[in-house]
């Protein structure tokens, strides 16, 4: 299991890079009020795929090591929490792709709720983010 707990910190590190590019291509998508593209749904969506690869491994991992002897103490519920909030939240471009909502606006705040709800979920295990 310590590989899948591995794996599962390494990924967070790829989940923050690509949700930081994110971040930087869609506010200069807003900012220069530029068509919303190809690219910039394939950002999206990798940026909410790794985040559901990511929320996998975690409940893998947690549902392994929880029944098998470490339990649920509740820093790991509050992280669960968090985490699949932020899940959520990288999800809402696609949630609002068909409405006439400015997709780059759409985007970026959703990645700034996601990555803001990581870093909270990330704070609240013990070692934080030096884990």
């Amino acid at each position: 299991m310590n590989i899948l707990l591995m794996v599962h910190s390494i990924l967070r590190w790829l989940v923050v890079l690509v949700g930081v590019l994110a971040l930087a291509k869609f506010a200069a998508g807003w900012a220069q009020k530029k068509p919303y593209s190809k690219m910039d749904r394939g950002l999206s969506a990798g940026f909410s795929g790794l985040m559901d690869l990511q929320v996998l491994l975690g409940l893998i991992y947690l549902f392994v090591t929880g029944f098998g002897g470490a339990g649920f103490p509740m820093f790991r519920l509050e992280h669960l929490g968090a985490m699949l909030l932020a899940a959520a939240a990288a999800h809402a471009p696609a949630m609002f792709r068909k409405r006439e909502a400015d997709q780059y606006q759409v985007g970026l705040l959703a990645v700034i709720g996601a990555l803001a709800l990581v870093v909270v979920g990330v704070a609240v295990l013990p070692g934080g983010w030096s884990r």
